[in-house]
């Protein structure tokens, strides 16, 4: 079997990056994880997997790492010794626990490595200072928001040599508020947190705006260069949502947030 050409929504996060949103199309897995999936954790065939991925990897001319996602807030940083025990071969499954990755040039010699954020409503966000070599992603569900994983996110960055001032951020497809509904005690928690996030359905009744939420807690960061590929993931079956499989009674896939530095063209 061979693959459709991949679904990817690029974005600029400036020379010599390459980044952007895989959609569903294009991949081998077959219903309901159909086509792109790129995640190891719903069941789908891990061969189909695997190729789905290789293909991801061919939008960044680099193998891309990906991270067993916790909905937490720590930091994987890529190493040197990452990158040569993987060379021009496929990472593993997972690098580690972590819900965000970083890469930053100078620390990985001559092999360069992509990096992806796994999501099905969640918020994926790519970061990137094309000057400083440095790239970076973040997974931003609910809790994530809660734990600021953003901040944690450019503390990292700033660590491996880059700057805010310099900073190149995205925002990818996602929930948004109106399908987002949670109990309002839910809501609460979150909007004491980040007022941003505060919506509702269409119903009237609570619900979370979390593209709204990262979107501001990167501006308090001192990011201002923010793009938002502002797409709902329940709303549009280019995307997997695990509200509307679930609305469903089955299963879906994942897509990614995906960046590299290393100059490949899409």
């Amino acid at each position: 079997m061979t693959a459709d050409p991949i679904g990817f929504i690029p974005v600029d996060l400036g020379q010599g990056v390459t980044a952007g949103f895989t959609l569903r199309r294009g991949g081998l897995s077959l219903p309901p994880w159909d086509e792109l999936n790129l995640g190891v954790n719903v069941a789908d065939d891990a061969a189909h997997v695997a190729a789905n991925r290789h293909l991801a990897a061919g939008l960044l001319g680099a193998p891309v790492a990906f991270s067993t996602q916790v909905h937490g807030s720590d930091v994987y940083v890529l190493t040197a010794a990452d990158a040569a025990q993987w060379g021009s071969l496929t990472p593993p499954e997972s690098v580690g626990q972590a819900d965000a990755m970083l890469a930053a040039a100078d620390r990985l010699d001559e092999h360069p490595i992509g990096l992806g954020v796994l999501v099905a409503d969640c918020v994926p966000v790519l970061f990137a200072d094309a000057e400083a070599g440095v790239v970076a992603v973040a997974h931003a569900g609910r809790q994530g928001v809660l734990l600021n994983v953003v901040a944690a996110t450019v503390a990292a960055i700033e660590s491996a040599g880059g700057a805010c001032s310099n900073l190149r951020a995205a925002v990818g497809p996602a929930v948004c508020g109106r399908c987002y509904e949670v109990p309002s005690d839910m809501q609460a928690q979150v909007v004491a947190a980040v007022p941003e996030a505060a919506a509702s359905t269409r119903q009237g009744t609570s619900s979370l705006d979390l593209p709204a939420a990262v979107i501001a807690q990167l501006h308090l960061c001192g990011i201002t260069d923010v793009q938002h590929v502002d797409c709902c993931t329940m709303e549009d079956d280019r995307f997997f949502s695990h509200r509307r499989a679930s609305r469903r009674g089955t299963t879906t896939g994942r897509q990614a947030g995906l960046v590299a530095m290393n100059g490949a063209a899409l």
